[in-house]
């Protein structure tokens, strides 16, 4: 109290020396001089707090006259005073009162003009927190900005963008227009408090004219000053702090200020500032790195990392091409081809995740990004547009890529603009105020890419299935501009041959019809130049009244065997089409029903791509059809809809098939459908049966076999459990679990409510809410979970458990007896020489009643007895090769289902190696001779373009062909099926589970296989070649090194010298396989061949490794093969190593880029999340550490920084695959940790904790590379890292003088590195 006191009679006697002064006239230096001196003979420590607000205070308004300020001038210039906080307090009360006192106010500004931009001297004052807290106190600014923090630092920034946003506020009332605003009042006092009846100034404020001179050239100067903060290298950095971390209130800031700009009188009259300057100040984003860089390596970083649009980035390098900035996508496009693969992710979100990630990273114009998808689509057709035969996907796959998803994705990417919040508190705190001023302009950007692809001839001519479909969409646009109005009718009778004039389409025609449909185009695409050949006149034909197709159906015309046909032979051309079907399906009559099921899935689900989106979602929802109102039956009612299920599961069985639903994202969704129906029609007693119209009669076996056939067609259902782990996370084909389909598909159902930003996510929640709208998990399906359990412990263990007597032994006796009848009659039965059965209970039973009348669950039970029963009496010589086969065939005949367990019995047992090899030697078992050097001829003709050493068959041709015996059982087996459709998705269950069998198996198990195979099959010839040809990789990691070099070579061009060499998508992906080339197999790209074989790789982690290897190999060739030694002994001696022979060194930096692209989707695709993970925390640190040879040649210093900054971008883009450039997918989450480990050790390592092996260059430019690519591509991750890295983050970078990084990092940061950010900027800027 005494202290308190003791002060307020100090702060009373500096009152009456200032009142003394005033009345002397004493000279207002020595006034300020005798306050020094008396405040410091007080111990009151200068500047001071509390004389700033006596001294504010005693001006405002009783003493407001020229000498006063002139003391108050003084004051500051004598540092006695702190100038900040006099602003604050002065802001308070001088413009509210502005026009009532504008001279104060014009002296208010000047105060402000020479001291708002000095903030180097205040920041290192002493007193610099307690000046700042007080000034939040006056202004209340944590109040206003919501931002609680103490820290003196971001205050700075709050009381910048205060002080501009209050002389803009009061600029706007002055003119009148703060009404127009969206606010129509200020959140600051700009105004009075109380009515003034007159001003008190002394100045001649009476003279009404003069006020309103001395308040228009307020005005005027006002605005000026707000020019002035946003022009100031310093001020108008510390105010995009304030853009990036207080975004909505930064809106409310510019849309004023636009306002201000555009409409401002006054403004007209400042000499210094045009409305367009301060129009161009509000329209620029204000780049937080400045066009005037002075940093080190920064010329040379942007060079290498500067991405234009597609044009511009490949303009500078002659051997450059537009594909390569779009090779990611070109590989996820070509790998979603592959048929072992069915993925539980829509490709739609798959590919729109990709498409935003490249286009940040490459920083590409949405004009650019979409021709770039349609080009790389186009060139997936194109690549196998004459596939070869065999169970695999053909080009139906490819053509729903093009035409259904990429539209699906173009679709999600316009909506997410044309969707998004206007309301701008929804915007985060990284998105820029400039990118909602002009939105909406995907859409625009679409159009104009479709427009150009039009100049891509080469590959949009159609295959030739497609030709028809192709022309018919050119003739429907020929017409529309003719101005002749045809409905579908007219196509559906005439043929487009016979019409008389030129109707030649091409791919880009169904891309466009494609959008149409989706409503992403409108018709007026029809007019584009160019895009139909002319016009005619009228009609060569007139439409016939009556003709089967979908126009006379939807006019009423009954389902007729012929209208069938035809609806089913033609996709449906609108989705009311496909509605009045369901409807048949859903309410019709039995007949109609099965009728409906067949149409949906006829040729509107391999070829509607303009409405299979809603085929295949029609086609789910049949699989799970309700239980009816006047059910009352104790079974279940799908029996009553077996007839329709069975057309159903029948129809889309096919390879082609399964990866359309693969490909939409229904996989879960289709796996939590077929699970009820094979646990019902599983558990069915085989004595009830269906005639289908075709005469055709079905069993519930034959219900659930093609149900269950389909359903492990969804996982690799042959494999164990875990495989290929990395780390703590296991890859995405481990997971491939029935539990894991169910979680997914639940997943669908529990985003439902946060969806409505997402179109993808709307539609599989549709859908799966359809079925179910309840979590479905394993536990509901006893028997299906009794089996899954039984599949495991085979796979894991031998088998063992066979208890004499109980009823799984009975049906293993009948099961046996009914498969070796001949055999069991008058001898032993073949279960005696089993460990775990005891003899037959008989034999002789009539062949009439072999057949046990038992459900499936309870043969499927009993079928891994029966096969080890039947392999073992084999083994021992009791069943000869040909009469195991013929009574493995008879149990598949019985129960087709039973081929799954048989699979899983004979994987495990090969994997188990306990079985001896038996010889192919043609007479126990079948023979590969006579094809098999033939089979080796062609692998290495396959194998030709990587260099790889293909192993011979045999040595010397002497060595007799052999196969463990459960192999030899197994491919005799599946050879006793008949290529037939009926067959097919049997086979296509057993085949992928016989490759990996015999890829599992020594060398040259797959190519006798193979060999085996191609006598049965010989139009299968070429894809059974190129199936073993896989398995070289798969027995010697250093052949797949040798692919993976094969890639880079490929793909960087360099097997020639010229760095304008051809290279690349096209020479990585080649045109895929097949014998359509130069009369026979060609050689395979090593693209595709890598993409079929690493996921049969078991030791998958070594690939990391090997590929940051490569990639720093493809560094140092890229440097010296595309640029002469004469070239690099220059840039050598150059100051930044760019200013002698730019476009070589610009050309060697965008093959280092695609180099690094190609390693960053080598990683990802082959082991996901998992080695992302492992790369980022273990592989690349380890690599820094070490220490590698140091490349002595010419231009070892430019390798060294090339290397650098190829690392940058490798991981940067790992991580961009792994958790995207945004936080909207699942996976990001996983992000900060892995991230936040990696951040840890460059901050470590630039604080010299830890000691680096590798090349400084190196780590400098992949330090500096690394940050430039996050703050400019990446921002949402830099918020995601620790304050206290960021900032050691930057102290570091400081050190290399790359000051405007370290701003740009800690710019970005958010809240928490503001302060960091603003007192380097004023170190750095305030001169």
């Amino acid at each position: 109290m005494e202290f308190s006191l003791q002060s307020s009679r100090l702060w009373e006697e500096v009152v009456e020396q200032t009142k003394l002064a005033k009345e002397k006239g004493i000279d207002p230096l020595l006034w300020a001089l005798q306050v020094s001196s008396s405040l410091g003979t007080s111990g009151i420590a200068l500047p001071s707090t509390e004389l700033a607000h006596v001294l504010v205070n005693y001006i405002c308004w009783d003493n407001n006259i020229p000498i006063l300020w002139k003391f108050l001038d003084k004051a500051l210039m004598m540092k006695i005073i702190p100038p900040l906080l006099v602003i604050a307090l002065l802001s308070q009360r001088v413009i509210p009162s502005r026009r009532s006192h504008p001279a104060a106010y014009r002296l208010y500004l000047e105060l402000l003009k020479r001291h708002a931009f000095a903030l180097k001297c205040q920041i290192n004052g002493l007193d610099y927190q307690e000046v700042m807290e007080s000034i939040d106190a006056t202004l209340h600014l944590s109040e206003i900005f919501g931002l609680q923090t103490t820290e003196p630092a971001i205050l700075v920034v709050e009381f910048i963008f205060s002080i501009v946003w209050q002389l803009l506020d009061a600029s706007l009332d002055d003119e009148g227009l703060l009404e127009l605003t969206e606010e129509k009042v200020s959140r600051w006092a700009i105004k009075p408090q109380e009515m003034e009846i007159d001003g008190h100034d002394i100045y001649d404020e009476k003279n009404i004219a003069y006020c309103e001179r001395l308040q228009n050239f307020n005005t005027t100067m006002a605005i000026e000053i707000i020019g002035q903060f946003l022009q100031n290298k310093a001020t108008s950095r510390i105010l995009y702090l304030a853009q990036r971390n207080m975004s909505s209130h930064w809106v409310s800031f510019i849309q004023s200020l636009q306002l201000l700009g555009a409409n401002s009188a006054a403004l007209k009259n400042s000499k210094v500032l045009t409305s367009e300057a301060l129009q161009e100040l509000t329209s620029d984003s204000r780049i937080f790195l400045s066009r005037e860089c002075k940093t080190s390596s920064r010329q040379k970083f942007h060079a290498v990392m500067a991405f234009g649009s597609l044009a511009s980035s490949v303009s500078l390098c002659p051997g450059a091409s537009r594909s390569d900035l779009w090779l990611p996508l070109d590989m996820v496009l070509e790998d979603a081809m592959d048929g072992y693969l069915v993925n539980t992710t829509s490709a739609v979100e798959i590919i729109t995740g990709l498409t935003k990630t490249l286009q940040a990273i490459n920083g590409t114009n949405w004009h650019d990004t979409f021709l770039g998808l349609w080009i790389a689509s186009l060139r997936l057709v194109q690549r196998e547009r004459d596939p070869i035969e065999g169970p695999m996907p053909r080009l139906d796959t490819r053509l729903c890529m093009l035409l259904s998803i990429m539209t699906l994705v173009v679709a999600d990417l316009i909506e997410e603009e044309e969707g998004a919040p206007t309301d701008e508190t929804e915007y985060g705190s990284t998105n820029h105020w400039k990118e909602m001023k002009f939105p909406r302009k995907r859409r625009a950007d679409l159009v104009s890419s479709l427009q150009v692809l039009g100049d891509y001839q080469g590959l949009l001519a159609p295959p030739k299935f497609v030709v028809s479909a192709a022309n018919q969409a050119a003739a429907k646009a020929m017409l529309f501009v003719s101005g002749i109005n045809v409905g579908s009718a007219y196509f559906e009778c005439v043929n487009i041959k016979d019409m008389p004039f030129s109707c030649s389409g091409n791919l880009r025609h169904l891309i466009i019809e494609a959008c149409i449909a989706r409503n992403l185009l409108d018709t007026s695409a029809y007019y584009w130049p160019g895009y139909v050949n002319g016009r005619i006149n009228q009609l060569p034909y007139s439409v016939p009244a009556q003709a089967p197709g979908w126009s006379s159906f939807m006019k009423g015309a009954p389902l007729t065997s012929v209208m069938i046909n035809a609806l089913v032979s033609s996709p449906a051309s609108s989705l009311a089409e496909l509605e009045k079907i369901f409807e048949i399906a859903v309410n019709g009559s039995e007949d109609e029903k099965i009728s409906a099921a067949t149409i949906l899935c006829g040729a509107s689900l391999i070829r509607g791509w303009n409405i299979q989106e809603y085929t295949v979602k029609f086609i789910t929802r049949l699989m799970s059809p309700p239980v009816p109102a006047d059910f009352t039956g104790s079974d279940s009612h799908l029996i009553d809809y077996a007839p329709m299920l069975n057309v159903l599961i029948v129809g889309i069985a096919s390879v082609d098939c399964v990866q359309i639903f693969s490909l939409h994202g229904l996989v879960p969704q289709l796996a939590c459908s077929l699970m009820p129906i094979c646990e019902v029609f599983g558990s069915c007693v085989p004595n009830l049966s269906w005639t289908l119209p075709s005469g055709e009669e079905i069993s519930p076996h034959a219900v659930f076999s093609n149900a269950f056939a389909l359903l492990l067609k969804l996982w690799r259902f042959n494999h164990p459990p875990i495989e290929h782990g990395v780390g703590d996370v296991p890859t995405v084909g481990s997971q491939l679990t029935p539990e894991y389909l169910l979680l997914v598909r639940n997943s669908h159902l529990l985003s439902s409510e946060n969806t409505h930003k997402d179109r993808n996510k709307r539609r599989l929640s549709e859908v799966a809410s359809s079925s179910s709208p309840e979590p479905v998990f394993l536990d509901s399906f006893p028997k299906l979970k009794v089996w899954y359990r039984q599949h495991q412990r085979c796979i894991a263990a031998t088998l063992s458990g066979l208890v004499h007597g109980t009823t799984v032994h009975q049906t293993v006796d009948r099961l046996l007896n009914m498969m070796f009848r001949k055999i069991n009659k008058g001898s032993q039965s073949i279960t005696s020489v089993t460990s775990g059965s005891s003899s037959s209970s008989g034999a002789g039973i009539e062949d009439n009643s072999l057949k046990p009348e038992l459900p499936a669950w309870d043969i499927l039970e009993a079928v891994p007895y029966v096969v080890d029963a039947a392999l073992t009496a084999c083994a021992h010589g009791k069943l000869s090769p040909r009469e195991l086969a013929t009574g493995l065939k008879d149990l598949a005949d019985f129960l087709p289902a039973s081929l799954a367990t048989i699979v899983s019995y004979f994987s495990a047992e090969v994997s188990r190696c306990v079985w001896k090899p038996v010889v192919m030697n043609g007479m126990d078992w079948p023979s590969p001779a006579a094809n098999l050097s033939n089979v080796e001829e062609h692998i290495k003709k396959i194998l030709a373009a990587t260099g790889v050493d293909v192993p011979r068959l045999s040595a010397g041709g002497s060595s007799p062909a052999t196969l463990p015996l459960p192999l030899a059982a197994f491919v005799s087996l599946t050879i006793t099926y008949k290529i037939d459709k009926t067959s097919e998705r049997f086979l296509n269950l057993a085949g992928p589970a016989l490759e990996s069998l015999a890829a599992d198996c020594p060398w040259p198990c797959m190519p006798i296989v193979a060999s085996l195979w191609t006598q049965k099959a010989k139009r299968w010839f070429d894809f059974l070649v190129f199936s073993a040809s896989r398995t070289v990789f798969l027995h010697n990691s250093d052949a797949i090194v040798q692919l993976l070099k094969s890639c880079f070579t490929a793909t960087l061009g360099l097997n020639i010298a010229p760095i304008s060499s051809n290279g690349g998508v096209g020479a990585l992906l080649g045109h895929g396989f097949g014998s359509h080339f130069c009369g026979g197999l060609s050689p395979v790209a090593p693209g595709i061949l890598y993409l079929r074989v690493y996921r049969s790789i078991r030791d998958i982690v070594f690939i990391t490794e090997e590929v940051v290897s490569l990639l720093m190999h493809s560094v140092r060739e890229i440097a010296c093969s595309g640029l002469p030694k004469q070239k690099l002994d220059k840039l050598k001696r150059s100051k930044n190593g760019m200013k002698y022979g730019q476009v070589s060194l610009a050309a060697a930096m965008t093959r280092v880029k695609l180099a690094a692209s190609l390693a960053a989707s080598l990683v990802w695709l082959s082991g996901g999340h998992g080695l992302v993970q492992s790369l980022i925390k273990e592989t690349l640190p380890s690599w820094f550490i070490s220490v590698h040879r140091s490349d002595r040649d010419q231009g070892s210093g430019l390798v060294a920084m090339l290397g650098g900054y190829a690392l940058a971008y490798f991981i940067v883009l790992c991580g961009a695959f792994a958790w995207g450039v945004d936080s909207s997918s699942s996976a990001s989450k996983r992000r900060p940790k892995i991230l936040g480990s990696h951040m840890e050790f460059l901050a470590s390592a630039l604080d010299g904790k830890i000691s680096l092996g590798c090349d400084g260059a190196t780590w400098h430019a992949y330090v500096s590379g690394f940050v430039s690519l996050m703050v400019g591509c990446t921002p949402n991750w830099v918020l995601e890292v620790d304050v206290d890295v960021l900032r050691r983050l930057s102290k570091g970078l400081r050190q290399w003088n790359e000051e405007e990084l370290a701003l740009a990092l800690l710019g970005i940061g958010g809240v928490g590195t503001m302060g960091a950010a603003a007192e380097l900027i004023i170190e750095h800027f305030d001169s």
